[in-house]
């Protein structure tokens, strides 16, 4: 007849099972923590994150606000990146289209991302995009030049938000990164080709 563990193996065990949880959990929400961070920001406009919408308002406001568009490329990726136009000033509530400039200065074909946010960073949750090329990878031939459009408004709820109803300018910034999904490094995209042999 086997005899039942003693207590001190008992509290041993229990303990082992309580942290092997513990370690289960902290993993799990490691790995949760980016994707629902990124849907936190997406709702709510933290950090100066834009909103995404399919339709645009029916009226716009007798308020004007002006509207920078800021562009910049990660260091090592051959690209050329500006906006057409510094700045425009629309309706609040009022639709807006912009162009960006691109191009490829590699002599292979180059796959993008461009992440954004607006500053000041409560106008996130208000600064709403129709339409944008920051939604996808963008790849590049050699030399290839393209003009790529924003479609946005400014959500008229703005100037119910008593921290920022008076605000008169905001500004779009974009940085285009390496692709994650890009095959050829960019460190060989920007060396001279290497002689064959």
């Amino acid at each position: 007849m086997s005899e039942a563990p003693s207590p001190r193996i008992a509290s041993n065990r229990t303990t082992l099972i309580a942290c092997v949880a513990l370690v289960g959990v902290m993993v799990g929400a490691a790995y949760a923590a980016v994707p629902l961070y990124r849907l936190f920001c997406q709702l709510t406009g933290f950090g100066g994150t834009t909103q995404v919408a399919s339709v645009a308002p029916e009226n716009a406001l007798a308020q004007s606000i002006s509207v920078r568009f800021d562009a910049n490329v990660a260091p090592g990726l051959p690209w050329t990146f500006k906006a057409e136009t510094q700045v425009t000033t629309l309706k609040i509530g009022e639709t807006a289209t912009i162009f960006y400039k691109i191009t490829n200065n590699a002599a292979e074909p180059v796959t993008a991302q461009a992440t954004y946010n607006v500053q000041p960073d409560l106008a996130g949750a208000y600064f709403n995009k129709l339409q944008c090329f920051c939604f996808t990878d963008l790849t590049l031939k050699p030399g290839e030049t393209l003009d790529v459009p924003v479609v946005f408004f400014v959500d008229p709820a703005l100037v119910t938000d008593k921290d920022i109803a008076t605000l008169d300018t905001i500004t779009l910034s974009y940085t285009f990164f390496p692709s994650k999904s890009r095959k050829t490094p960019v460190a060989e995209l920007t060396e001279p080709p290497k002689p064959q042999l």
